[in-house]
């Protein structure tokens, strides 16, 4: 046991561990204690200096040393001059390493302290559904232990990745995705709005081994993709909620052209089918919104006040996602491939946030009401966890979008842990979400975050207590993270790894499992065939002995007066 520090004072949650010279302790640090027969584990939130000597008399002999240049020295200095380290109790562990609870007692006094080792953390044990996020972190050293939550309840239950620009937010989520494509408990929709995750130029989706399992839409897709084409008549009133700010005179409008015309309300809108109670100009306003909106165009002709023809389809022109004459299946396609665990990422590189909002809650829409009457049919368990990718959440999480009415975005980070429908909300500023609905993401992914408000919502909402780690958060490096879940015993430092070394480790798994497998199968030829050569060969002896049994017998018989041998 390498020793880096011993116990000489302090109180439950502030325990002070004066640093062995010549070793280093840093923010963040796991560090292993004694209490009793049982193990305690610490981490460091806060260092300091500590002296023999009065703060008087050592800026006296600073200024002595540097003003007039004298070769002072301390004297016994590894025993006059320390570091102090400010530690938190964790967990005690139990039996051997095999078990661990939440610390309520404090390490013995004047006990020494000493680094992690991964045999002290054999109470970590892979869960039913594993969703691997990366290796268990000591400060800054990185042990060889993968972290891996149970990964059905993690997805269904929310996660939020907050980070400041720079701190691998997209290289997170990249290895997520990638972990979770050959999972059959789980799947992912992802909203694209920068086209990074498929990797159409680079590494991506498209290169997991398990591939088939990917399905990739966008306006402009790859060979073997699906091109994004939504039909209008897919698209009802409450889609927009969130989507852009309406007045209450247009929002009463859209809702009173789809109680009279249905599926075919937004064609209505778009050649002033007649609806009462509403003045022309909401009316105007509405149907220019419409088509700025859904980018499209509506060509000149006569059109009848009553009804909306095949005809008046026809004339509605699509310059982006949405068609009145393409797109029926696209939505239904995209959950029918959700609920068999596959992953769909959408390409909005193309598009405004408003249309990639809009995509979004059609589709989401569209999966929250049928695991909903998946549940009432008693069905809902047999279906994967369907988890929601969203980049910068704060567009349709954020206080002043609420302020204007709920979104369905908004109603799964309430209720859809109930339907196994969860979020993954990426965002800069936690700040700007609602407390109720950070406290109802129940796995947070810390990474670094410069701001202190931001890290403040974050420590407010946390599943653990992290009021002492604001300088470890702000501390934290590229890749470093704080992960904080209902799930695990401790607020857990990670080291997630770089998206490339995860795509390598996987496809050389794949393909030694192929090698191996393809060499069991040459082995199992090869002994297939040297038995039925040996069946042959022990055929072909019990032939000739037949042969000549069979011909002695004959012999016998045509010469009956001889006696043979």
């Amino acid at each position: 046991m390498a020793v880096k520090g011993q116990v000489i004072s302090g109180e439950f949650g502030k325990i002070i561990v004066r640093q062995k010279h010549g070793e280093t302790i840093e923010l963040g640090e796991l560090l292993i204690g004694t209490a009793g027969y049982d193990k305690v584990l610490m981490q460091a939130y806060d260092l300091s200096y500590g002296s023999q000597i009065s703060r008087q008399n050592l800026e006296l002999m600073s200024g002595m040393k540097m003003e007039q240049e004298n070769d002072l020295e301390f004297y016994e200095p590894e025993l006059r001059n320390y570091k102090l380290t400010m530690l938190k109790s964790v967990l005690v562990i139990k039996n051997n390493c095999k078990d661990a609870v939440s610390s309520k007692t404090l390490p013995d006094f004047f006990s020494f302290v000493s680094d992690v080792k991964k045999q002290d953390m054999r109470f970590f044990s892979e869960p039913k559904n594993p969703l691997s996020l990366g290796n268990l972190r000591s400060g800054s050293k990185v042990l060889d232990l993968d972290i891996s939550v149970e990964g059905d309840k993690v997805l269904s239950e929310h996660i939020l990745v907050p980070a400041t620009t720079g701190r691998g937010k997209s290289n997170l989520t990249k290895c997520l995705i990638w972990n979770t494509i050959d999972k059959e408990y789980c799947a992912m929709l992802v909203l694209d709005p920068h086209d990074e995750y498929y990797g159409r130029n680079e590494l991506g989706m498209k290169d997991h081994p398990e591939h088939k399992n990917v399905i990739y839409y966008s306006q402009n897709p790859p060979p073997g993709c699906m091109t994004l084409k939504i039909n209008l008549r897919k698209i009802l009133p409450w889609h927009f909620n969130g989507v852009a700010s309406w007045t209450d005179a247009q929002s009463e409008a859209m809702s009173a052209y789809y109680k009279k015309y249905k599926e075919k309300w937004i064609e209505a809108v778009l050649f002033d089918k007649e609806v009462k109670g509403f003045m022309d100009g909401t009316l105007g306003v509405l149907k220019r919104r419409l088509l700025s909106l859904l980018n499209i165009d509506v060509n000149e002709g006569n059109t009848s006040m009553i009804g909306v023809s095949e005809g008046d389809k026809a004339r509605i022109s699509s310059k982006g996602v949405f068609s009145a004459s393409s797109g029926e299946s696209t939505v239904t396609d995209i959950v029918d491939s959700l609920e068999k665990a596959r992953t769909v990422i959408i390409d909005t590189s193309g598009y405004s946030g408003s249309v990639e909002i809009l995509i979004g809650s059609i589709i989401s829409t569209e999966i929250l009401n049928r695991y909903r009457s998946y549940k009432v049919k008693g069905s809902l368990d047999d279906k994967p966890v369907i988890s929601i990718v969203l980049e910068e959440a704060p567009r349709v999480l954020g206080k002043e979008v609420l302020e204007k009415g709920s979104n369905i975005f908004a109603t799964i980070a309430r209720e859809g842990r109930k339907f196994k429908t969860g979020l993954y909300a990426i965002t800069q500023l936690p700040s700007l979400i609602p407390r109720q609905i950070l406290a109802n993401m129940n796995t947070k992914i810390i990474l670094g975050i410069e701001m202190a408000p931001e890290r403040q919502a974050v420590i407010d909402s946390a599943s653990q207590d992290l009021s002492d780690d604001n300088r470890n958060i702000a501390s934290l490096d590229k890749g470093e993270a704080v992960v904080t879940s209902n799930f695990t015993k401790f607020a857990i430092p990670l080291k997630v790894p770089l998206f490339k070394r995860v795509v390598e480790k996987s496809q050389n798994e794949h393909n030694r499992n192929s090698y191996y497998s393809g060499a069991t199968g040459e082995q199992s030829r090869a002994e297939g065939t040297a038995e039925s050569k040996a069946e042959t060969k022990v055929d072909s002896k019990a032939d000739s002995k037949a042969k000549v049994f069979a011909d002695s017998n004959a012999e016998k018989k045509d010469y009956p007066g001889i006696r043979f041998g």
